[in-house]
């Protein structure tokens, strides 16, 4: 049997057929359709990519990162996905790479510097030799991985719902919550909190306006990338990046390298100046004053260690009590029991040693782009959007928002009311007239004005009561309402 890939604009076909003849000399062909969205069931995960990466795109269909509505950036085709403001990321490896560049250079003037006789000194008699150069460069590259791991990876978004949860979906979990959401629909009430088990407690978690979904427990709403991020402990400028479940290891790498990178570059800039003291006659003042550029590291050193320093003993407080920078704040489980607290060598191996757990994502899958509907607008519609302005309008005087009353009848949601209206603005207009003062029989022109004035005003008013009282006419009674009147 031999198959063929036939790969049209809006779906794919296998076409089977035999290498041999049958005995009556036809060739008998199977054909199967798929469409493109559906993944056959004959293929493995790896061809199905494969076969999605080399389709054509038709006009309504996108890659999952073009149609996203979060805040993130992506790059390489949706393979990274980075935070808003991705570019201080640029900044955090100007403040890495600065240091470390100065210390290699610092080394490389060492080994290469030549002795009185006229040869290099590689014998390692300067602190500052090439093994000294190796580690820095290990460790410089150490951290910017750290630093782009955190940064350009999902840390665990959750997907946002097209439309909210149903309500006997929401009701088959026990609520305690008293306050309700409107949701997208005015009409659909959902508790704004509701209660689950975990590990024995019971922990709430609230609705998502902007994802439409109950966020799972630990998952918080990233106002910054605007996405529910699990486990979210918080948004670091410096990486650019919410830090979540699937990247808080590699963030805390990134800390905790850099904080070692402080020390390093603080303890053997001071181990120059010391090494050196013996060239500028034992003393240390002069020796700090000969190595200007170990002086400026170990300022710089002793004022970064205080941030990522500070910031790594946090973490590592977390860490080993299993809590999160928004939790910490937020909960202050040292008030009361954790209940994702396993113990410290549990937590540690949660964090270090666990599988991490796939994205829900998948950035570069094919998906259909709801286009929005089109109504051309003709008078009918004019009229009816006249009609939706007026109602609103009549809401706000009496004091309703977002609809009619509560109590109103629905057989008197739907009428027209621009009648009423009109009344409205003549009886307005009435009371905003003088009333005239009459001193003589002859009155004045300017009476005689305001006279004519409301004259029209009451003939105009006859004419919508009449308007009225014809429309009421028009309609055709009721049987039982025409035997009564007989």
């Amino acid at each position: 049997m031999r198959q063929r890939l036939i790969l049209t604009q809006n779906r794919f076909s296998i076409l089977t057929k035999p290498k041999k003849f049958p005995e009556n000399g036809a060739r008998e062909r199977k054909r199967e359709s798929f469409p493109l969205l559906s993944e056959p069931p004959f293929l493995s995960p790896l061809a199905w990519g494969f076969l999605q990466s080399h389709m054509e795109p038709s006009s309504n269909r996108r890659r999952l990162y073009q149609v996203w509505k979060g805040s993130n950036r992506f790059a390489c085709g949706g393979r990274l996905i980075f935070g808003p403001d991705v570019g201080s990321i640029f900044l955090s490896m100007i403040l890495i790479t600065g240091p470390l560049i100065a210390l290699c250079c610092q080394v490389i003037i060492k080994i290469t510097k030549k002795d009185a006789s006229g040869q290099t000194d590689l014998s390692g008699n300067h602190i500052l030799g090439l093994p000294v150069l190796i580690v820095t460069v290990l460790l410089g590259i150490a951290d910017l991985t750290f630093l782009l791991l955190t940064s350009s990876r999902d840390p665990g978004i959750v997907p946002r719902n097209s439309r909210p949860p149903e309500a006997e979906e929401v009701f088959d979990a026990t609520s305690a919550s008293t306050e309700w959401v409107n949701a997208a629909s005015p009409h659909l009430r959902l508790p704004r909190t509701k209660d689950v088990i975990v590990n024995g407690y019971m922990v709430k978690v609230k609705y998502c306006d902007t994802c439409l979904l109950y966020r799972p427990p630990r998952t918080s709403h990233c106002s910054i990338c605007n996405n529910c991020v699990q486990k979210f402990d918080h948004h670091c400028p410096w990486v650019g990046q919410c830090i979540g479940l699937r990247n808080y290891r590699f963030f805390y790498m990134f800390i905790s390298t850099s904080t070692f990178l402080c020390f390093y570059v603080f303890v053997l800039s001071w181990l120059n100046i010391i090494k050196e003291r013996s060239n500028y006659h034992n003393s240390i003042l002069k020796s700090m004053s000969g190595e200007v550029l170990s002086l400026i590291l170990i300022v710089y050193t002793f004022i970064a260690v205080w941030f990522v320093g500070g910031l790594t003993v946090f973490h590592t407080y977390l860490m080993s009590t299993n809590q999160t920078t928004y939790e910490n704040f937020r909960y202050r489980y040292d008030k009361k029991e954790n209940p994702y607290n396993k113990g410290v060598l549990r937590n540690v191996r949660d964090v270090f040693f666990s599988k991490m757990p796939p994205s829900l994502n998948k950035f570069r899958s094919w998906v259909t782009e709801e286009m929005p509907e089109i109504v051309p607008i003709t008078p009918h519609t004019a009229a009816a959007i006249n009609n939706v302005a007026t109602k609103e309008k009549l809401d706000l005087e009496l004091g309703y928002k977002g609809g009619m009353a509560p109590n109103m009848p629905h057989i008197l949601q739907g009428l027209d009311y621009s009648a009423i209206e009109n009344n409205l603005n003549l009886k307005e207009r009435e009371m905003d007239l003088p009333e005239p003062f009459v001193f003589s029989t002859t009155p004045p022109r300017d009476n005689l004005k305001s006279q004519e004035s409301d004259e029209g005003c009451r003939k105009e008013q006859q004419s919508v009561s009449f308007h009225v009282e014809v429309e009421e006419k028009a309609v055709p009674a009721l049987p039982h309402q025409n035997h009564a009147m007989q």
